[in-house]
């Protein structure tokens, strides 16, 4: 079956201005209906860089006058924000940063009481890993690291667990829990490790991906995510829970990856799409129009973006269950949206086909190209001026005015 509804006997399951916010932070009880918006529409930013870069020195402006960063992105018709944890980032991320641990758990919840202080929905990305977890590394963490399967999974379990009963202690229990991070080839390697069957179009990719040998398969990493879904749904009952595949652009795979989740009874209510390139015109349209035909009840967004951003949002919005988009650290990440010395922030725009030039985003750390890896900055310094670039800022302006969101 390539198109319609997809239902678990198909599958043959065996069991194995001012902002319109009135239904944002704590205002939804119990999980969406149908993958229909349990919001309205989510225009977010995935800004955990930002308490770092303030240590640093980083100030940041608007028309010349200082303000906090967060108001900037709410002046500008910004609803979401979205943070990342690492489990120990004192052994990984943060190992040898100043100031540190960064994006730890204490250090996200007062990041988090800033931002619902703000009035923003509120996302979280667990990462299962001390450091970044993306397509190319999905490292267990260190006192993971030795452990037997069964061991592993009740792991899962006891972290999560824990985040969110200390969030939701802290009073600030995220909106939208994300349960991994670019797993589209699965998570805590080996055991999780899902190897690619279907080509990308990515060489970097399929090399990396494809006839990988000892790797756990579906039901472990099945397992693995089950263990997280039911601590959430514990701790955080009638919270959405969202997983992320890293290929939006790319439905075959998509529909493989989804199809085996739900014949392994992943109960999830949405998944978020990375969405840096495409390998043809209409690849993410394609994915989100199919996406939402088989999957009636699930909701999607792109939770990764940068470039083409009134085009990818606009396709987004288009669907019911389109929940909404995370442009990733737009402070100083690719096509930023605050200039530095009078240039963007970031590295610039990507190219929007794979024939263009590839994107290091689809294969961090491996596809050989000038620009840095996503999470690796192109220098230490990143204190400073920043200064929010009018252009963008009347873009998203206009497009939250047009989506209902602002006012």
């Amino acid at each position: 079956m390539t198109g319609g509804t997809l239902t678990r006997r198909q599958l043959g399951v065996a069991g194995a201005g001012a902002l319109c916010l009135a239904a944002l932070p704590g205002a939804v009880s119990a999980a969406p209906r149908k993958g229909t918006r349990p919001w309205p529409y989510l225009i977010g930013a995935d800004v955990s860089w930002i308490p770092e870069d303030e240590a640093a020195g980083a100030t940041y402006y608007e028309d010349g006058n200082r303000k906090d960063v967060l108001a900037i992105f709410r002046d500008a018709g910004f609803n979401a924000i979205k943070l990342r944890l690492f489990v120990d980032p004192a052994n990984g991320y943060s190992k040898g940063k100043p100031g540190g641990p960064w994006c730890d758990l204490p250090r996200t919840i007062d990041f988090a009481r800033r931002i619902k202080a703000a009035g923003f929905h509120l996302s979280l990305t667990l990462h299962y890993s001390d450091t970044w977890a993306d397509p190319q590394h999905q490292d267990k963490p260190a006192a993971w690291a030795e452990l037997p399967f069964t061991k592993l999974v009740e792991a899962v379990h006891r972290h999560t667990d824990e985040t969110f009963a200390a969030m939701k202690a802290a009073g600030v229990a995220p909106d939208l829990a994300i349960l991994g991070n670019e797993t589209t080839f699965g998570m805590l390697w080996p055991d999780g490790r899902v190897p690619l069957t279907i080509a990308t179009g990515n060489p970097v990719t399929d090399r990396e991906h494809m006839n990988v040998s000892g790797a756990g398969g579906y039901d472990r990493f099945a397992a693995l995510l089950k263990a997280g879904i039911a601590a959430t749904r514990a701790q955080l009952p009638g919270t959405p829970i969202a997983l992320h595949n890293h290929l939006g652009r790319h439905w075959p795979i998509v529909r493989h990856w989804t199809d085996s989740l739900i014949a392994r009874d992943v109960d999830f209510d949405a998944l978020g799409f990375s969405c840096y390139q495409q390998a043809a015109q209409g690849d993410w349209e394609r994915t989100f129009a199919e996406f939402s035909r088989r999957y009636p009840d699930k909701g999607f967004f792109a939770i990764e973006y940068s470039s083409r951003k009134r085009y990818l949002n606009d396709l987004v919005h288009a669907h019911p269950n389109g929940w909404g988009s995370y442009i990733w650290e737009p402070t100083r990440h690719q096509e930023a949206i605050f200039l530095k010395d009078g240039k963007s922030a970031g590295e610039g725009p990507r190219p929007d086909l794979l024939s263009q030039g590839l994107n290091s985003a689809e294969a961090p750390g491996a596809t050989p190209s000038s620009e840095p890896a996503p999470g690796t900055p192109k220098s230490e310094d990143h204190g400073g001026r920043y200064d929010a670039d009018p252009a963008f800022l009347q873009l998203y302006r206009q497009m939250a005015r047009d989506y209902g969101v602002l006012k």
